[in-house]
């Protein structure tokens, strides 16, 4: 081989050489973009977590119940802003970074340890929320039957002319029928509208249990695959917390 040809293939090399060179500082580049998009994505689930629990309502089942919801919901944004932050790992670190990557990788498990924490009080929350709603239900529906049992009560006891009186006070007239029948069509009406004051208390009872259950467990689900992805992540780490 001539020196010329020689010569050919070391500038080829060079060449080829100084194009990797460049292509690895525009990837550090896009990664250098990333970590500063990861960043701000942190902080702005900062933010959010903080307005989350602004007013705070503890032992309120409802507000923990939907607060957890929200926890749950928006753990997206923390996990892809931690993608960003820890990509291309040392490379090119400002100080400030390998001083608080180390801090961030053990802040993933404490993450995961309370998502695990909420498990617990979501099922407990759902059990409380659960009762509450029957209660309600039934302290409702147990006004409007006594409410019901006693105008019937009234109207079983009423004499003909204050049957009559009672149906001028609305405007209306017996219309030639007998005061005692249109007593038994009043009472009639109290006694189906009884049954349908229990249908509609059996129909409001179980929807209601039907959605909290729904989102029982897709909160409780969620919360336990949000724990599960923060300890792999604190897992898969450990180069960062191997600095500290």
């Amino acid at each position: 081989m001539t020196d010329f040809d020689i010569s050919k293939v070391i500038e080829t090399e060079v060449s080829k050489l100084q194009n990797s060179v460049k292509s690895i500082d525009s990837s550090l580049e896009f990664v250098g973009v990333c970590r500063l998009i990861g960043y701000g994505m942190l902080v702005l689930a900062l933010f959010d977590l903080i307005e989350t629990f602004v007013p705070p309502n503890f032992m309120n089942p409802g507000w923990e119940f939907q607060t957890m919801g929200k926890i749950v919901e928006r753990v997206a944004v923390p996990l892809i802003a931690l993608v960003f932050v820890f990509l291309g790992k040392l490379e090119k670190r400002a100080k400030w970074e390998l001083r608080l990557l180390p801090i961030l990788s053990y802040l993933t498990l404490l993450v995961a340890l309370l998502y695990i924490l909420l498990i617990p009080m979501g099922v407990v929350n759902t059990i409380r929320l659960y009762n509450n709603n029957v209660n309600q239900v039934n302290n409702q529906y147990n006004q409007q039957l006594s409410q019901a049992n006693q105008l019937q009560k009234r109207l079983s006891e009423a004499t003909p002319t204050e049957i009559e009186n009672l149906l001028k006070s609305q405007g209306r007239s017996l219309n030639g029928q007998k005061p005692e029948a249109i007593k038994d069509q009043i009472v009639s009406g109290i006694t189906q509208a009884k049954q349908q004051l229990k249908t509609q208390a059996d129909t409001t009872k179980s929807a209601s249990r039907l959605g909290l259950f729904r989102s029982s467990v897709k909160w409780n689900l969620g919360a336990l695959i949000s724990a599960a992805l923060f300890f792999t992540f604190w897992k898969g780490t450990s180069w960062a917390r191997k600095k500290a």
